[in-house]
């Protein structure tokens, strides 16, 4: 069986922040979600995350995720703490016969792809132990890969205790390792806590098997970026532009039409069909689902799905659904379960929320829409407002099919007017208004002469 331990349970103290270092998002997921889904991508039966401080909070945001076996790393100055002492604790479920990688939950770059081709060079080689390296240009603050004359790795020198000579080595580790069960548990059995921090480190394992003549290698990385860790917020902006870089790439290779990658920001998982194309300053979340031909223009779309051929410009979609050949915008807002039909239209500062709209409806500027059934072929006007809610409650409003709402008209809830009813401009509707009928709600007009000589305002 092949299992993984990722590591997370240090504090993240760099990252200032009081949310554990792992839960820190790029593209809406937290960092440890990238680790464990290219885990489970390369086919890792088991996934053991190794949790400390703020457990909690860490069990939390994965308690819908039934794959994962959270193992507590105990907490206190008795404690020697160092990434050897976290997979100590990890050794309980494992197998002698499993093969097992060790990654860091503060790594979410590192690929399915990567994790593939490593544990089965571990595997096909038949080695004891892999550590995954890289040849970095500037490999400081890493631990140097030592060989000897014949190649082989001996061992692995942090930055601190190595020589001038040593330093100069750009073979890096990368933190990554490939175990054969029974040999990680007898390392982590022999490895000590003498070193100036009084920890123990899971590298050590790497010497004192060589030292038991095991058969040790390493698999080079040829993308040096699925390394980078991720300790404070500047490394997590650039750790995300990559993963967008990567995300966007995928998308576009599918035949997702991006505009400009750099400025379009989807999130892994989000389904989006050929010939969609997205322009820049969008944001399309992972729940959202964005059908064939349509456009996106500097939007936000929230968990929502957008039919064939929508047009949506400049505005915000939110738990909502939009039917084929719809247009948006611009500045315009679909809040929570707002079903629009195909071939309307949504104007520009128009606000829709809890409400259904057939199909052929327009309401092209200034209205808010709110708690209502409208009917097909429906006209909003400008300024009308859908008057909801009475403090307390919220009540809805239906429209029949081709009726007409004047501009600046309040239909107060709970109201229906009927299949081709006319609402006049500037009326306040309470009452219900029947099929065919002009409803017209307002004060008689008084035109009163002299009034503005009279009060004095003649210039």
């Amino acid at each position: 069986m092949r299992v993984s331990i990722i590591l997370a349970a240090g504090e993240g103290t760099r990252m200032k922040s009081d949310t554990p270092k792992v839960l820190h998002e790029i593209l809406g997921r937290p960092m440890l979600f990238y680790v464990l889904n290219s885990c489970k991508n390369a086919e890792i039966e088991k996934n053991l995350v190794v949790v400390g401080h703020n457990k909690e909070k860490v069990r939390g945001a994965f308690e819908a995720d039934k794959d994962i076996d959270f193992i507590e790393q105990p907490i206190g100055d008795e404690y020697p703490y160092g990434t050897g002492f976290a997979v100590k604790n990890a050794l309980g479920p494992i197998n002698d016969d499993d093969t097992v990688i060790i990654l860091n939950g503060d790594t979410p770059l590192i690929s399915e792809y990567t994790i593939s081709c490593f544990l089965k060079f571990h595997e096909e080689k038949g080695n004891d132990l892999t550590v995954l390296t890289a040849d970095m240009k500037d490999p400081t603050n890493y631990g140097r890969i030592v060989r000897n004359e014949n190649a082989n790795v001996v061992a692995i020198v942090e930055e601190k205790d190595a020589t001038e000579k040593q330093k100069l080595i750009r073979e890096i580790n990368s933190g990554i390792f490939a175990f054969k069960g029974d040999a990680l548990k007898y390392a982590i059995s022999k490895i000590d806590t003498n070193n100036a921090a009084g920890e123990m480190y899971v590298t050590d394992a790497l010497k004192i098997l060589v030292d038991e003549n095991k058969k040790v290698g390493s698999f080079i990385l040829r993308d040096t970026r699925e390394i980078l860790g991720v300790n404070s917020r500047f490394e997590l902006a650039n750790a995300a532009e990559i993963l967008r870089e990567n995300i966007n790439k995928t998308y576009m290779l599918d035949g997702v039409g991006i505009i400009d990658p750099k400025s379009t920001y989807i999130e892994y998982g989000a389904e989006i069909d050929r010939d969609v194309m997205i322009y820049p300053n969008s944001y399309v979340d992972r729940f959202s689902v964005i059908k064939k031909g349509a456009v996106i223009k500097n939007s936000t779309i929230k968990n929502s799905t957008i039919s064939e051929d929508v047009l949506i410009r400049s505005s915000e979609i939110e738990d909502s659904k939009v039917g084929k050949k719809t247009t948006i915008g611009p500045y315009a807002h679909l809040r929570p379960n707002s079903n629009i039909g195909e071939n309307c239209k949504i104007g520009n500062f128009v606000e829709v929320k809890n409400s259904n709209v057939g199909d052929g409806s327009k309401m092209s500027h200034l209205a808010y829409v709110g708690d209502a059934d409208i009917g097909s072929g429906v006209n909003i006007g400008c300024g009308v407002v859908f008057v909801n809610y009475n403090g307390r409650d919220k009540f809805r409003t239906t429209v029949g099919d081709n009726a007409f709402i004047g501009s600046n008209s309040n239909l107060v809830a709970p109201v229906e007017v009927e299949e081709n009813g006319y609402v006049a401009a500037g009326s306040t509707i309470t009452k219900k208004v029947f099929k065919g009928q002009l409803s017209v709600e307002r004060a008689p007009q008084k035109n009163i002469d002299g009034w503005v000589e009279k009060k004095g305002f003649v210039k």
